[in-house]
């Protein structure tokens, strides 16, 4: 059996910040939030955890900073000693420079591996969930309906004070509907997962 979606979508972004923090309030599975900018406050409403992504930076960033001292290290002490100027042949600031570059090299590059591979995009890859609209004007939220209760019809009154403008079912397999008409495009076939 396929799983059903309610996707809602709005005009503003302090209607979906609250439809968002109302749904989660009320126990509901969000799925995902689709806007065409970054909300500030939704990681927030949404319940997300603090991103890890900061330790994965400055761990990579080590890495680097930690290869170019030990790399300069032995070019300048091992591989090629040259004294230059009469300054010792382990002459710590002369490395600063490149371990500061390959410091934010590393944490850069490694960063963004971590994030591609976490959201495991890749080129050429289908966008898994694709609602008109949502990179221009508008906003949707999308829960899952965990039970038989829950369809579009039910939530109707619990969005209506949101403004939401169109509130629709969807299977997780493709569902096509009218051209240009709000939600056509496939759903995510899994639940979005936020760290």
């Amino acid at each position: 059996m396929s799983q059903t979606y309610v996707v809602a979508y709005f005009e503003h972004e302090d209607d979906i910040l609250g439809a968002t923090r109302k749904s989660r309030e009320s126990g509901h599975t969000i799925v995902d939030v689709f806007t065409p900018y970054a909300v500030h406050g939704m990681d927030e409403a949404m319940g997300l955890r603090f991103s890890r992504m900061t330790w994965v930076c400055f761990i990579f960033g080590m890495l680097g900073a930690l290869g170019a001292v030990f790399g300069q290290m032995y070019i300048t002490m091992v591989d090629w000693p040259a004294v230059i100027g009469g300054k010792p042949l382990n002459s710590l600031p002369a490395y600063i420079p490149i371990t500061f570059e390959c410091a934010v090299l590393f944490g850069g590059l490694g960063s963004i591996v971590v994030l591609f591979a976490r959201s495991k995009l890749f080129p050429f890859k289908k966008p898994d969930f694709l609602l008109p609209s949502v990179t221009n004007d508008k906003f949707a939220l999308v829960l899952k309906a965990d039970s038989a209760t829950i369809t579009a019809k039910d939530l109707q009154p619990f969005f209506a004070d949101f403004g939401a403008t169109h509130i629709e079912e969807r299977l997780e397999d493709t569902l096509t509907v009218a051209e240009g008409a709000p939600g056509s495009g496939p759903v995510h076939q899994t639940e979005t997962t936020h760290h």
